[in-house]
């Protein structure tokens, strides 16, 4: 379903463009200098809604995705960048890529050595002890991504 979820996704922005602000599509070329520089292969509904919209966001809900090359002197939305950052300034593991920030929380998709298709993860990183801790979000992008876009339109309603 995690196809036909983002398919869905990109359908409802279509119908909703009023409430898009992504930076467009991006070549093969650069998600796979994106890869390069994260030593992953992004699943294949990242992959998609990177070549289609980058990155950006959808009413209030921004989602990090790839922008350019400059892996290093970005800022978000770039993952590649806040991933990069991450890993050097809080240990995030080598398995995750950041989707997104929220209070004490970082978004990540998990990324599987298979190249199947790995859980959306929500990182509690606050000094609350009773909140710190791991919680799955999702299955996959394109569930979380289509998930966001509804929650955001019933925002709207």
């Amino acid at each position: 379903m995690s196809m036909s979820d983002l398919e869905r996704a990109l359908d409802l922005i279509g119908q909703h463009a009023e409430e898009a602000s992504f930076i467009g599509p991006r070549t093969e070329l650069l998600v796979r200098t994106a890869e390069k520089a994260l030593g992953l292969r992004l699943p294949p509904t990242y992959r998609h809604f990177v070549g289609a919209l980058g990155a950006g966001s959808f009413g209030a809900a921004e989602i990090y995705g790839v922008i350019d090359t400059d892996f290093e002197l970005s800022s978000v939305p770039d993952a590649i960048w806040a991933t990069l950052r991450a890993r050097d300034e809080h240990e995030l593991p080598a398995d995750l890529v950041m989707l997104g920030r929220a209070p004490d929380e970082v978004i990540c998709l998990q990324i599987l050595a298979s190249g199947e298709e790995g859980p959306v993860l929500s990182m509690n990183l606050g000094e609350d002890p009773a909140r710190i801790g791991t919680q799955r979000l999702a299955p996959d992008f394109g569930a979380y991504f289509l998930g966001l876009v509804e929650e955001e339109l019933e925002g709207v309603r």
